[in-house]
This record gives structure tokens, C-alpha cells and sequence, in this order.
């Protein structure tokens, strides 16, 4: 994957993720290109940012840090295959207790 295909799938997915949680009322910051922060009521924070070097979406969450690799159309986790979507709901839920529907 060249630098510009990395970084015209990364910046669509982040928009995706941008349009998701504007849907569930979320709120989020973009600080900087290519980083989103999610803010929770209990002041703690989820940051979604793009990695050019690694080639890689990262996610730091309460419970630990993620890394995602582009593979077949998706994102998936490079431990265990967890889909980008799926771990990112679910850390949602158990920091912040809310549903997003990516």
C-alpha cells in the first residue's frame, strides 16, 4: 500500500468514525489531522490517531492500546484480527457506557 493509498483509507475511516460518533452524540475532539479524541464523563478519553510510519491506525483506550493494519477492505486488530469497528464500539461501551453503531 503506497503513503497515498494509507492515507485516503485512513482519512475515509476516520471520517467514518467522526460520523459515527456524531450520530450516538459523543463528544469528540479532532486536535490535530488524523487524530480524534473521544471524551466521557468521567473525563477519561479514547484518542484514534494515524500512524503513517507504521502504516497503522492506533487507538489508546483506558483498558490498553490497540493497533490496526489495513487487510482485505478492513482494519484489523494486529494481535488477534479484531476488526477496527467492532473493538472500537465495545471499548466504548465499557469506558464511556455508550452505544455506537459504525
Amino acid at each position: 500500500m503506497s503513503d497515498i493509498d494509507f492515507n485516503q483509507a485512513a482519512g475515509a475511516t476516520l471520517a467514518h468514525i467522526e460520523r459515527a460518533l456524531e450520530a450516538a452524540d459523543l463528544d469528540f475532539e479532532t486536535p490535530a489531522d488524523g487524530i480524534i479524541e473521544i471524551e466521557f464523563d468521567d473525563g477519561s478519553k479514547i484518542v484514534v490517531n494515524r500512524h503513517g510510519v507504521a502504516r497503522e491506525l492506533w487507538v489508546a483506550a483506558r483498558s490498553g492500546g490497540f493497533h490496526f493494519r489495513p487487510q482485505d477492505g478492513d482494519w484489523v486488530d494486529t494481535r488477534d484480527g479484531t476488526p477496527l469497528f467492532a473493538r472500537l464500539a465495545q471499548l466504548i461501551a465499557v469506558q464511556g457506557g455508550a452505544t455506537v453503531h459504525f
